[in-house]
């Protein structure tokens, strides 16, 4: 799984997007708000280790995890 951070302009917000390794859109989600979108893909018990990884990512960056 890839994790991708977008950062927002002006009115929007930053974002995270999930991509599987076809890196076909998984998710998409505000960085403050994680738990609704985790939860609809299956990966709720593994937010705070994906959201630890967004924390120390830059913005415009892409990391592959595994989970």
């Amino acid at each position: 799984m890839y994790v991708i951070k977008v950062k927002g302009v002006a009115k929007i917000p930053d974002y995270v997007q999930l991509r599987d390794d076809a890196f076909t859109l998984l998710a998409y989600f505000r960085v403050d708000r994680p738990e609704k979108s985790l939860d609809k893909i299956g990966l709720a018990e593994k937010a705070d280790y994906i959201m630890e990884v967004v924390k120390e990512m830059p913005f415009g960056q892409i990391r592959k995890i595994d989970v």
